[in-house]
Formats: C-alpha cells, structure tokens, sequence
C-alpha cells in the first residue's frame, strides 16, 4: 500500500473489502508512526500523510455508498429523514407548496368569481 488510494477504484468495492482495506491502512499507519519515534528515514515519514488521507477516502467512499443506500429505502416512503431531505435554504423549505398556494377560502372564490381579472386591449 505504498502509493494513495483513488476514490473511483474504491466505488467498484465491496463493503467488506472496503473494511478489510480500511484495517490494512491503519496497520500500516501505526507501523509507520511506531518507526517515527524511533527516529525513522525522512522518506518513509512522508507515507503518514498519504496513508491518513487514504484512510479518509476509503471512510469517504463508505459513508457515501451508505447514504445513497438510504436514499434508495427511503425513495417511496412518506416520510424522509431530514439528513436525505434537500438542503436548499430556509426560506424555500418554509414556502408554501404548489398545492397549498392554490387553497382558496369561500369567501375568496366568491370574489374572485364576482369580480374576474379585466383584459386590456393595448393600441400599438
């Protein structure tokens, strides 16, 4: 595992193989910091750095496959957990839908009825 892991090879992995992959680079990550305080070579020190970003791609990869899962269970249910709902902004959450913008009281609808939007014919 001497060169960095790529995220696209990581997405044709199993789950298992992911853990299994996961746990060879913490050993190896702990090897490498066990030679650190024993005053290691330079060029095996600079491994750390690509060995924990590593680790943080294959956890990315996971933790991203295991939302997308959930989209997927979730896709026909009613409700969704808030983590899968869009994020958008505030203000276009709190909006009213298209379905409770269009709602009209009695009393409105009488209005509405009794005095219609007037057309104006415009001279060119």
């Amino acid at each position: 595992m001497s060169n960095k892991v790529r995220a696209s090879d990581l997405r044709t992995k199993p789950e298992a193989e992911l853990q299994k992959q996961l746990g060879e680079l913490k050993t190896e990550l702990a090897n490498l910091r066990l030679f650190r305080v024993t005053r290691g070579a330079a060029s095996k020190l600079r491994k750390i750095r690509v060995l924990r970003k590593s680790i943080a791609r294959v956890y990315t990869v996971m933790n991203q496959s295991a939302k997308l899962r959930q989209r997927e269970a979730y896709r026909t249910k009613r409700y969704v957990p808030k983590d899968l709902r869009p994020r958008k902004t505030r203000a276009i959450r709190r909006r009213l839908s298209k379905k409770e913008r269009s709602i009209h009281s009695e009393k409105m609808l009488h209005k509405m009825r009794s005095y219609p939007a007037r057309d104006y014919a415009v001279m060119a």
